[in-house]
């Protein structure tokens, strides 16, 4: 009886609240891993193939943000993450294999609610802006074989976000982190090869899936 006693008291002890956690001028930093899963869809290669296409494959990546308590229960996030993502082709130029690949770094502003701020469980959801970034572009050789040297650029955009997430505490300052966004990503992809220019409509908005620890400052 009295280890069932001591068992409860423990179990009681791990879900009570802790001080404070997280109130109106705080700052809580995350480090964590995150997927970047492109749910994309991409038109055809206008005007010279268009029943060739494009896709962005997936990418797993280190990801830091920092979010500042406006009030006990609001918030406000911002993302700091690149991550490199490699290009297929499809349809027609499917046999291509990998065309190129590209750098994308998505500065995520978002508006957080927290439901539970004094909790050692404390669940929120956002939505924000974004603003894209694409570098480092680069075709690769099989693209070049088929048609000639071509250059790939793909337009930075605007685009928003939504997100899920909580923290669950496991001291006063420290704790770990899961969080699911999905940012909407529209932009156009142009490859150049001589005096041709094809176009390419291309929504990567991929989901974001992360998983990783922060502290309370």
């Amino acid at each position: 009886m009295r280890k069932l006693i001591l068992a409860a008291a423990l179990s009681c002890n791990a879900l009570a609240p802790i001080s404070a956690m997280a109130e109106a001028g705080d700052i809580l930093v995350r480090a964590r891993i995150i997927g970047v899963l492109p749910n994309d869809d991409a038109g055809g290669i206008e005007p010279a193939i268009p029943g060739g296409s494009i896709e962005v494959e997936d990418a797993v990546v280190p990801e830091v943000d920092f979010t500042y308590f406006v009030t006990d229960n609001v918030a406000l996030e911002l993302i700091a993450a690149t991550s490199q993502h490699i290009i297929d082709g499809t349809g027609d130029v499917a046999g291509l294999g990998r065309v190129g690949d590209v750098w994308v770094l998505p500065p995520t502003l978002t508006v957080q609610y927290h439901f539970l701020p004094g909790e050692r469980f404390r669940p929120y959801v956002g939505a924000g802006i974004n603003y894209t970034i694409f570098y480092n572009e680069d075709s690769a050789q099989s693209l070049t074989r088929a048609i000639g040297e071509t250059e790939l650029d793909v337009d930075d955009t605007f685009g928003w976000a939504v997100q899920v997430g909580a923290d669950y505490a496991v001291s006063e300052n420290w704790f770990v982190n899961v969080d699911f966004k999905y940012i909407g990503i529209s932009t156009e992809a142009t490859l150049r090869t001589g005096e041709m220019i094809n176009n390419i409509d291309l929504d990567v908005n991929p989901f974001v899936v992360g998983f990783g620890f922060g502290r309370r400052f």
